[in-house]
């Protein structure tokens, strides 16, 4: 298999897994989605611009790491908080192991054999040890996002089913439009 076909089908591929989840679980869990792979894409240049990694070549026509950034990542964030999210522990577990695999099997085994990345300046301990902090990123977001919504009354908000933005609350009932007599 040539690299630009495994480069691409590890940014389309896992896009494909998504059509098993409801639509409402890949809107609510985007956000925090979008945000770690803000903080990949940081941690890349970070990486890059240190001379702890080396990414060869990259998915034509994009550059760097984005085939692993959005795609594997995004998906696989969006997984794991559509089943974890609210058990932090259990969160923080499954994340570490799979960072672990991910680059001890997919960095330094798939794309260390075949030429594509390198860790330079790091060790691969260090490097799962980054990725999980930013798994706890991730996740401190993801409660910030939920404090942001709060749940409806009305089982129609609009966009996600039960949540509502919390600047269009109902009002206490004593806090109603009092009129000025």
């Amino acid at each position: 298999m040539s690299n630009q076909v495994l480069l691409w089908s590890a940014l389309l591929l896992p896009w494909l897994t998504l059509f098993f989840m409801p639509r409402g679980g890949i809107k609510r869990w985007m956000p925090v989605a979008l945000f770690s792979s803000l903080i990949s894409v940081l941690s890349v240049e970070l990486g890059e611009n240190l001379g702890w990694f080396i990414y060869e070549p990259a998915v034509y026509p994009l550059r760097t790491s984005s085939y692993i950034i959005f795609g594997l990542n995004m998906v696989t964030t969006i997984w794991l908080f559509s089943f974890l999210y609210g058990r932090f522990w259990q969160y923080l577990a499954i994340d570490t192991a799979l960072n672990f695999g991910f680059i001890y099997l997919i960095h330094v085994y798939v794309l260390g054999g075949r030429g594509l990345f390198s860790e330079v300046g790091i060790t691969p301990f260090l490097n799962v040890l980054i990725v999980t902090f930013a798994g706890v990123l991730a996740y401190g977001y993801q409660m910030w996002q939920e404090e942001i919504l709060v749940r409806a009354d009305i089982p129609s908000a609009g966009y996600l089913p039960g949540l509502k933005p919390a600047a269009t609350k109902p009002l206490p009932e004593d806090q109603g439009n009092e009129k000025n007599e």
